[in-house]
């Protein structure tokens, strides 16, 4: 699953670069979409990231790609492994400047673990 998101001035840190806590916030939510599209009715928290790995800094107006996919399925839980590429909208190329895994972990009604559909 691809989503798109295009840096704006108050996603900036005080360095004029993308602040990273944006970026870890939008890698959470645009995982826990692809989960929640894959496995319908499940109620997913997240439960870690591993290897957070920023490449490079991100600039005003860059527009981020955010390439998500399933990596691994257990029986209660779920990982996904989550690229982001800037995009050069002068050249069309794209680079990738930051990259992670994160993992879900399915819960019932009662906050409890339960497996997987």
């Amino acid at each position: 699953m691809n989503q798109y998101k295009l840096v704006l001035p108050e996603h900036l840190n005080h360095y004029g670069y993308l602040f990273g806590g944006n970026m870890l916030k939008w890698t959470d939510e645009y995982s826990w979409i692809a989960a929640s599209l894959d496995y319908p009715g499940c109620k997913f928290v997240t439960i870690g990231m591993d290897k957070v790995e920023f490449r490079r800094g991100v600039d005003k107006g860059a527009i981020l790609r955010f390439d998500v996919q399933r990596a691994h399925q257990g029986n209660t839980s779920v990982r996904y492994a989550v690229s982001v590429y800037a995009d050069n909208i002068e050249t069309g190329g794209e680079e990738l400047v930051f990259s992670t895994q994160v993992t879900f972990v399915c819960l019932d009604e009662h906050g409890n673990k339960r497996a997987l559909p």
